[in-house]
């Protein structure tokens, strides 16, 4: 015999993860095959996969293998095909003195094709000199030509002949596919080519208790829609205390503190550095050109200058909405505004509004009005209630849909048409359940047994046929590509949430996103930049910004372990073409050309890849959640954050408490705003904190490290955010790790 420390002939004790949601388990038998440098061992039929259960066997395997690099298995069905969801599969040996290896897999099992889990150890092509691998990454990589190959459902004849192309020109390849991505509409960054959920792959689709929870919260949230309208109907609605009838105490603490004090000017200007949408404020440099002041309005101007001078003076400007058309809902008008806010930043924190003016100045008109303080109350509160419902329309879909959802499908794509599975940025990237994707489309669905549409044979269905392509499933943006889904056929759909109760709603929404578009610069969306050009560092009332630089670094300092590990030189980033087409596509097809932007089309250090990637796991993580958990806090209570405005904004200071109420939503759009608010900003059940997934998607005491290094200061600035919050009037929590949800999946 050869004696080796690693891969001599002798016994293997081998253990195998069942998943824990429901249905994971399957009636069907697994094969296994122990793959080494130098050669094959077939462990022949060994188990049946129980739910949640590990199952453990040894076997006695009499060639020298070498060591190990795969793990191959095949599903054998008997009546019919039992998916089965495999969380990894470990193998010891040769004897008890041999290192256990780690084949992740976290994925299902579908049909009888044989699939190959690499050792975990993550891998860039530089870091296989021998080749090992080698085959591995080109088989994956050509079966996705095929895969595209019947996406442009082009004519064999017509396209280039895949099987002569060697890796760097099928790099150029993915970009002569750059149509490949789906596009939901013209003008807006792409997304994944799927039209419904039923397009997707299983591995992309929520498991059991996702899917119950979020259809069982939805459902809840309609019927008690129902009951409101229903005694709402017939009831007068005409003064603010109303909006209690529809509001639901007990869900938010912060909730209720807003209904109680939303009219002061105090909570109003916090909301800017620290409320649902904190990505609109900025400092001022000068003072905005928009804003006119019309005669006897000399001592406002002395003051603002005053502030300018002082550092002090802040604006909120909501431009990007003026002349988006506004809704017809119900074959009633709604309307928009463009509005404008300068704010003062007192000695004490807090941020105070000094002017509002509503529209922008148009030529050959007399200057708009600008609204004050001084003002008589509902003239003011008005003008304030304008604001916020803009502000509602541009933290939804600008910050939140836009930066949050869509820029986090753009990653999610990129990765999989890119980087292979044993990448390591493949494995740290937030990159979703769309690791799954088959080398061959199915004539129909495993799991419907009816035909795909083009979209799914785009993305594809587990098939026998296809087992190889599965990949890893990457924690960071697991349910990403569902959720995004289920926003576009139900929220921003024709017919759907935004048509039926928002003023962008009817075509306004899509217009907005596409202007939105021009500002998503490389630069906004790493918060040590963003914050120093909007002003910001410093501001010790700006939580927002305290918690996003921590955080930021955190994530910064385990990206920059990671890619240290694998990575010793800039010149190994250089020479990585697989790292290299992926931040192209990032750039140039997802984001539709956006170099002019900021965003790199390569990376050629290791500085680079750490900025981009951090970028990448801030994206979809904290930036995400800032913009995601103040929904229940601050949009609860509807005047606070109108969805829609039924008068036009005023031109004169002669409001009414009846002008107010006939311009706020009526109780049924009030109603449904409280409803989707609450179903999708209520903390989930059914959530993994930021770096807390369990998967093990390295191998190896290296990434290890890095990882817990990587929790430790995650729970370490969880607890100073726990201790500073415990000092504070309203608590701060939205960037706090242990509420921070790994990935986009709400």
């Amino acid at each position: 015999r050869r004696e080796t420390s690693f891969g001599k002939m002798g016994l293997y004790r081998v253990r195998v993860s069942t998943g824990s949601s429901l249905y994971a388990g399957s009636i069907n038998q697994v094969q296994l095959w122990l793959v080494g440098q130098h050669g094959e061992a077939a462990l022949g039929t060994r188990l049946r996969p129980a739910w949640g259960k590990e199952a453990e066997f040894k076997v006695d395997v009499p060639e020298y293998l070498g060591p190990l690099l795969f793990v191959k298995l095949r599903k054998r069905r008997l009546l019919q095909d039992d998916a089965w969801f495999c969380n990894w599969i470990s193998v010891q040996g040769p004897g008890a003195s041999g290192d256990e290896l780690r084949f992740p897999c976290y994925r299902w099992v579908e049909g009888d094709g044989v699939l190959s889990l690499p050792e975990g150890t993550g891998r860039t092509v530089v870091d296989d000199p021998q080749g090992l691998f080698k085959k591995h990454r080109e088989e994956e990589l050509e079966e996705r030509r095929k895969l595209y190959r019947l996406a442009l459902l082009l004519p064999p004849d017509s396209w280039p002949h895949s099987e002569l192309l060697t890796l760097p020109q099928y790099q150029c390849l993915i970009s002569f596919l750059h149509h490949r991505w789906g596009n939901w509409k013209d003008g807006l960054i792409l997304s994944v080519a799927a039209a419904g959920i039923c397009d997707l792959p299983v591995d992309e689709r929520f498991l059991e208790d996702k899917r119950i929870d979020f259809e069982a919260s939805l459902a809840k949230g309609l019927a008690e829609l129902a009951v409101k309208d229903s005694l709402n109907v017939l009831t007068c609605w005409n003064d603010l205390d109303d909006f209690n009838r529809i509001f639901w105490c007990g869900q938010s603490k912060l909730a209720e503190r807003v209904r109680d004090s939303w009219k002061e000017d105090a909570l109003f200007g916090y909301q800017f550095l620290n409320g649902a949408n904190p990505m609109l404020l900025r400092r001022s440099i000068h003072l905005p050109a928009r804003l006119v002041f019309p005669p006897g309005m000399e001592e406002l101007q002395a003051q603002l200058e005053k502030e300018l001078e002082g550092g002090t003076l802040f604006e909120a400007d909501f431009s990007l909405l003026d002349g988006i058309k506004a809704n017809i809902i119900l074959c009633s008008q709604q309307y928009l505004a463009a509005p404008l806010v300068m704010l003062k930043l007192q000695p004490d924190g807090k941020l105070l509004p000094m002017v509002i003016q509503l529209q922008l100045p148009c030529v050959g008109s007399p200057p708009p009005p600008l609204f004050l303080p001084t003002d008589a109350p509902m003239v003011w509160l008005l003008a304030k209630c304008w604001v916020r419902s803009s502000d509602f329309q541009l933290h939804e879909l600008q910050s939140h849909l836009l930066r949050g959802h869509l820029m986090a499908e753009v990653i999610a794509v990129a990765t999989m048409r890119c980087l292979p599975s044993i990448h390591p940025i493949f494995k740290v990237t937030p990159y979703s359940r769309l690791s799954c994707l088959p080398l061959c489309a199915p004539r129909h669905s495993p799991t419907s047994g009816g035909p795909l549409s083009v979209e799914s044979q785009v993305w594809g269905e587990p098939t026998s046929e296809s087992q190889e392509s599965k990949r890893l499933v990457i924690p960071h943006l697991r349910y990403t590509m569902e959720i995004n889904i289920r926003a576009r056929t139900g929220l921003v759909s024709d017919m759907g949430v935004f048509d039926q109760v928002v003023s962008t709603g009817g075509g306004g929404h899509v217009e907005l996103l596409k202007r939105a578009r021009a500002f998503l610069t490389y630069s906004s969306f790493c918060p040590p930049e963003d914050l120093a050009d909007r002003g910001l560092l410093g501001v010790q009332s700006s939580f927002y910004a305290q918690d996003a630089l921590r955080l930021w670094e955190i994530i910064s300092r385990y990206v920059e372990g990671i890619v240290n590990l694998h990575y010793k030189t800039d010149e190994a980033v250089k020479e990585d073409l697989e790292l290299q087409a992926w931040c192209r596509e990032i750039t140039e097809m997802g984001l539709l050309g956006a170099q002019d932007q900021g965003f790199p089309v390569s990376l050629q250090s290791r500085d680079k890849v750490c900025h981009f990637v951090t970028m990448c796991i801030f994206t979809c993580t904290g930036q995400h959640s800032s913009n995601h958990l103040g929904q229940l806090d601050w949009y609860t209570w509807v005047p606070n954050a109108p969805c829609t405005m039924r008068l036009p904004p005023p031109t004169t200071k002669d409001a009414t408490l009846e002008t107010v109420m006939a311009t706020l939503p009526n109780f049924h759009q009030a109603s449904l705003q409280m409803s989707i608010t609450w179903q999708l900003g209520r903390r989930q059940p059914v959530m993994v904190a930021l770096g807390q997934h369990e998967e093990e998607y390295f191998s190896g005491p290296g990434p290890k490290a890095v990882l817990k290094k990587f929790r430790e200061e995650l729970a370490a600035l969880d607890k100073e955010i726990e201790i500073r919050n415990a000092k504070l009037d309203m608590p701060y929590e939205y960037l706090r790790p242990s509420l921070v949800e790994n990935s986009v999946a709400i």
